[in-house]
This record gives C-alpha cells, structure tokens and sequence, in this order.
C-alpha cells in the first residue's frame, strides 16, 4: 500500500497491528513555541492538567482552545492508534490507527475540564464516525483521551448527558465518540500543522456542530 492510497471504504476501519506502518523509533522534532502566545508546547506547569481530543481535522479543532481562559498552551498531534511517532503522510494513509488530535494544557482552577468537554461536544458531530463532514477517514473520528479517572468519569457522564440532548431534539443517529482510559501515547505533529490557522487564517476549517447545546 503506497501513501497515495485515496479516499474509500478502508480507511474507514483501524488497521490490525499486522498491516500498520512501522513508523519510527525517534519522535518528530517541533519547534517548542507557540505561534499564538509564544509558550512552549510540550511543557506542563505546575498545576495544570492535559486534554486530549479528537474533532475532525486538528487545524481548526486547536483553534477552538488555544483562546479560551485558564488554557496554558496547545499542540496538535496524533494519537489512539499503533504507528509509533507518526508523519501527516502516514496518518493520511489509514494504516496507522491514528486519529488527528489537539492536547490542551490547561489550569483546573480556571478552566475546569467539564468547560473543555462542552466545547468538545458543541463543535462537531460526534454521531459520524470515522469521518466528520468531507473529511473521511479513521484520522477524523470523534475521540477524548482521558489523563486519570476522574477525566474519565466526567467524560463518560458528559457523553451521557449530551446523548440525551441530541435524542430530544430529534437527531437521527447516536454518539461514536470513543472515550480512552489511560490515554495512548501523543505524538506531535510536524511543525507546518502547529497552530496552522493562526499562520494561515483564511486556511480550511471543517468543523461543524450540531446546533445543540451541551450543559
């Protein structure tokens, strides 16, 4: 299977451990600076905690939360699949069980993690599967990857709740978000896709809602 592979029914499942690429031994290397605020990407200050959120493509899902009060810093990257240390490429192929992902560092006492979940839920589709919108694939998929129990706990409960805000509106299919507990390894994406929306603001943005709110 070559990385031009397109677009069709495969991409759609995870591969098995036998068909995925073999990725690398060494992570990719980043620039430790964010392009927005200027802190570093991989670090986590004292007292902060770490999110981790699949949404669709991971350009316009960082910009979601790179503004929000109480949120240190955020990166884009890989994650829940079976590649180790991954490339945009690779991902695109579906054989490596990556989705694309954006890791948020933030402060509990300012930005409690139930305010990250409502704007996880409120801003895509989590009833698509491996696609969100046009963009089809594994790599799209709806996902949280929780760092401790209690992330878990409140993940599950928000699932819970805001599937039952969509069955009483009507919405015709049910939630495919996957909730992850512990958390696979994250692998950072290449420099190009970092804050991608702030170097390039008229760049493609996929994300869509379903118009319904999440308390």
């Amino acid at each position: 299977m070559t990385l031009g592979v397109s677009i069709g029914a495969f991409k759609q499942r995870l591969p098995s451990p036998e068909r995925a690429l073999p990725g690398r031994a060494t992570p990719i290397a980043i620039t430790d600076r964010h392009h927005v605020h200027g802190r570093p990407l991989t670090h986590v200050p004292e007292g902060c905690a770490v999110a981790v959120f699949g949404m669709g493509c991971f350009w316009g899902a960082e910009r979601l939360f790179w503004s929000v009060p109480g949120v240190e810093t955020t990166a884009v990257g890989y994650a829940g699949g079976i590649t180790p240390n991954p490339t945009y490429a690779e991902v695109c192929t579906g054989l490596t069980g990556h989705a694309e992902v954006v890791r948020v560092v933030f402060d509990p006492a300012r930005c409690p993690y139930p305010h990250l979940l409502r704007r996880f839920w409120e801003s895509h589709d989590p009833t698509q599967g491996m696609r969100q919108g046009n963009d089809v694939g594994s790599q799209y998929r709806s996902l949280i990857l929780c760092a401790d129990p209690d992330q878990f706990a409140l993940a599950e409960a928000s699932r819970s709740a805001f599937s039952q805000r969509l069955a009483a509106a009507g919405w015709p299919a049910t939630i495919s978000t996957e909730i992850v507990h512990p958390a696979p390894p994250f692998h950072f994406a290449e420099d190009d896709h970092q804050q991608y929306l702030s170097k390039h603001p008229a760049g493609y943005c996929g994300l869509s809602g379903t118009g319904i709110r999440c308390d």
